[in-house]
């Protein structure tokens, strides 16, 4: 069992001044890892990357010993688009992102799967994967994981049942490098409870049923403003909203939880990351 301080936790750190340093910020708050945009994440067309950027980040991840950086991609894509000119422009703006994690050896490109809008879920689904599966010879040994993103449901957004993601992964998982990034604010807005022991027991158990637990590869760290199955995606930070801090203390010392990386999102940037990276450490020095 690795040592609580060199389990992988941190936050979504900025790259403003250059992506190198997000690296810098999350150092700084006691972080082992991050996640960061690699361009602005409203924008449909990112800035392409260059050689001394890259070189930079390279330097100075070697210099923070920062590790399993995740990018999150931007909030304009929706592999599962209905109209054609968007899901061209998701699916170009997502190999764009694709390019860019490989150029910084990235290890996991975290995204939303998308929305069904004016379609059907099933016809949103499907959609997904024959997008996914479009870069299927683009991944080579140096390509991230892609990490599906648990939603809160909000709207016709997928990705809230724990069978829509298993849904997609067991479509593409034998032809790309695929994965679940679980985000606690949005499974707890879906209706999944998170809040004790006992009800994070059920919640794997259902994973485990519907995606398979060697699938979930990180976590979003979130408390949530609103209440089980509110389908509302308003974070809080942690022990300050309706989840409470059994949730984060359990994943921070069950086995099945403990060694996964696991990235803050919550409000309050570099502050209170600090202050709440250094807690979630002194639950993983405890025994449970």
């Amino acid at each position: 069992m690795i040592s609580a301080d060199e389990l992988l936790v941190g936050a979504h750190t900025s790259i403003e001044g250059g992506i190198h340093n997000a690296l810098i910020e999350g150092k700084s708050i006691g972080a082992t890892t991050i996640q960061l945009f690699t361009a602005n994440q409203r924008q449909w067309k990112g800035k392409k990357l260059t050689e001394e950027a890259i070189v930079l980040f390279e330097e100075t991840l070697e210099e923070t010993g920062l590790q399993e950086i995740m990018s999150h991609a931007g909030y304009l894509i929706n592999l599962g688009c209905p109209n054609q000119e968007n899901l061209e422009k998701s699916r170009k703006a997502f190999r764009e992102e694709l390019e860019r994690c490989i150029a910084l050896k990235l290890t996991f490109l975290n995204f939303h799967p998308g929305a069904a809008l004016d379609e059907s879920r099933e016809a949103c689904l499907d959609r997904i994967i024959e997008s996914l599966l479009l870069y299927e010879d683009f991944m080579d040994e140096d390509a991230p994981r892609l990490l599906l993103e648990t939603t809160a449901g909000q709207g016709s957004v997928v990705g809230s049942a724990f069978e829509e993601i298993g849904y997609i992964i067991e479509r593409v998982k034998d032809r790309l490098p695929i994965g679940v990034c679980m985000d606690t604010c949005h499974s707890f807005a879906a209706g999944y409870d998170i809040r004790t022991g006992g009800a994070w027991k059920k919640t794997l158990e259902q994973f485990d049923q519907a995606i398979g637990l060697e699938h979930l590869h990180a976590f979003h760290l979130n408390d949530s403003v609103k209440e089980l199955g509110s389908h509302r995606d308003r974070h809080a930070s942690l022990g300050e909203g309706e989840i409470g801090l059994e949730c984060f203390r359990y994943l921070m010392t069950h086995p099945k939880t403990r060694e996964i990386p696991k990235y803050l999102e919550t409000p309050g940037g570099t502050p209170l990351w600090d202050k709440e990276i250094w807690m979630l450490r002194e639950f993983a020095r405890k025994k449970k």
